[in-house]
């Protein structure tokens, strides 16, 4: 098995193929314009890229690392966030600047509907563990968009903070993690009722959210603070327990993407303007390390095969 970090150059429209355990670029891939967000799919055979300027979603063969399919669609317009649902079946699209969500058929990998969120800058895609749920941060409405995944039907959109964009539901199920860049927030709410139940400040422009594989952390990309939050999700102090942040990790400039290995021992950070992903030490939480890529390197995924 090989385990890679794939790593999307938007300035300049190539794929980075990084070997993990030489931190070594193995192949450069040319993509269509911009290439933003990445997602790799259940059977890990296949990687969706979304080039957010090109309106395509470039479908990329893992086994050859070669670009084999290019989709497009007359409502792509800065197609962007990407999220799989739980049987690795269908992959939402979140489209920018037409405010739509695509739902593909990752066999066929055709669009098989759209949805219009009716809201301004539909932008990313989170599942909930159970797969039941999927979240769509609206940047310019100031809330998700709750879409029922079995009904592939719109059913809420929850007022959270300003310029919402990070987004990602705790394993447990029941807390959702909202980033909101505009006022340098997060907010946690409780999945049933959609209740705030806690805020915190974090650092300047948080743009990504994800959690540590064994739902101890969640690392929070700070765009302009050009670090990485680290919240302990059940930090204990005083007889308390909640959520916390322990830590500020120093990264390269304008932290971007952020992707963790299997083991959950590594995260990697993607950061668009030193052109390199930072290298996350989980135990120490500290960075070990930084690997060079492209220019401008955003979306970053992981792949093991």
């Amino acid at each position: 098995m090989k385990e890679y970090l794939i790593a999307l150059n938007k300035d300049e429209d190539t794929i980075s193929i990084v070997n993990v355990e030489t931190n070594e670029i193995e192949k450069t891939i040319k993509t269509d314009h911009n290439p933003h967000e990445v997602i790799v799919s259940a059977d890990r055979k296949k990687t969706y890229v979304a080039c957010s300027l090109g309106n395509t979603v470039d479908i990329v063969d893992n086994e050859t690392f070669e670009i084999v399919k290019r989709l497009t669609h007359p409502d792509f317009n800065f197609p962007h966030g990407l999220g799989l649902t739980k049987d690795g079946k269908k992959l939402y699209l979140a489209s920018t600047y037409s405010e739509k969500v695509f739902i593909i058929n990752t066999e066929t990998d055709e669009i098989e509907k759209v949805l219009s969120t009716f809201q301004k800058y539909s932008h990313m895609v989170s599942f909930s563990p159970d797969g039941k749920t999927a979240y769509i941060p609206n940047i310019g409405s100031h809330n998700l968009t709750v879409i029922d995944v079995e009904k592939e039907e719109i059913v809420n959109h929850i007022p959270v903070g300003p310029g919402p964009e990070g987004v990602a539901v705790h394993p447990n199920g029941e807390h959702l993690y909202v980033a909101n860049q505009d006022d340098n927030t997060l907010f946690v709410l409780d999945t049933n009722s959609y209740q705030v139940l806690h805020k915190r400040r974090v650092g300047s422009v948080p743009v990504r959210l994800v959690f540590s594989p064994d739902g101890k952390y969640a690392l929070i990309a700070n765009r302009e603070s050009n670090d990485v939050s680290v919240i302990q999700v059940e930090h204990k102090v005083n007889g308390l327990v909640r959520p916390w942040e322990i830590k500020r990790i120093p990264v390269g400039r304008w932290a971007g993407g952020i992707v963790f290995n299997e083991d959950g021992s590594r995260a990697y950070v993607a950061n668009n303007k030193t052109n390199d992903i930072s290298i996350i030490n989980m135990k120490t939480l500290k960075e070990e390390g930084r690997i060079d890529v492209g220019i401008h390197p955003d979306g970053i995924a992981y792949l093991k095969i």
